[in-house]
Order: C-alpha cells, then sequence, then structure tokens
C-alpha cells in the first residue's frame, strides 16, 4: 500500500505526457515534421518524473486549471447556445469532453500534491 501512495503523485504527469503524445502522433499523421514543437510541451512533465519539484508542480497546475476551466467555459456556451458552432466543432465539443474532465481532475490533483505532499 505504501508503494502505491509513493508512486499516485506522478499519475498526473504520466496522463500529461500520454496526452501529448497522443497529440503529437495525430498531428504527425496529418502535418508531418511540423507536428514535432508539440513535444516542447511534454518537457516539464518528464523533468517533474525526473527530478520533481514542488513550485513547478504547483505552477504547472494553476496554468492546467486555468486552461481547463476556459474549456469548461466553451461547454457551457455550448449549453446555453449562446454561440453558433459548426457541426464539426460541436463533435469536436463532443469528442473532447472527456478529455477535459480528466485534464481538470489531473491539474487539481498535481495542485493537490504539491500543498500536501513533499517531493
Amino acid at each position: 500500500m505504501q508503494r502505491v501512495l509513493k508512486s499516485s503523485k506522478f499519475i498526473p504527469f504520466i496522463y500529461f505526457l500520454s496526452v501529448v503524445i497522443y497529440w503529437f502522433t495525430i498531428l504527425n499523421k496529418s502535418e508531418g515534421i511540423s507536428a514535432y514543437p508539440i513535444l516542447l510541451f511534454g518537457i516539464p512533465f518528464v523533468w517533474q518524473l525526473i527530478k520533481p519539484s514542488k513550485q513547478l508542480n504547483f505552477s504547472l497546475g494553476i496554468v492546467f486549471v486555468c486552461l481547463s476551466s476556459y474549456l469548461c467555459f466553451a461547454y457551457i456556451f455550448n449549453l446555453l447556445h449562446i454561440f453558433n458552432w459548426t457541426e464539426a466543432v460541436k463533435k469536436l465539443l463532443f469528442l473532447g469532453g472527456i478529455l477535459v474532465v480528466g485534464n481538470l481532475v489531473m491539474s487539481l490533483w498535481m495542485i493537490r500534491n504539491s500543498m500536501t505532499r513533499n517531493f
């Protein structure tokens, strides 16, 4: 049980790394070499896995909470029909819903880890 608790602090970083890798592979199929700058988004998460920092963890958590809340506003606007979305955008909003909720949960988990646990 102790081993599970020690490794649970790395779950958000592995989640965000998997999202970056997935995003890269999808864009690499269509865009080719221009998709490689997306891999730069994974550097802070790899750094947290190698040499954890409480300040970087808190900063990443705050940034991704802000981004996730911004995406949640898009869902609220979609539900309230404030903007006229095209069908392609509605499909993207529907399919990305799980990703938005996952990002919000993982970023809140990162903030909680930086406030309660020592690295």
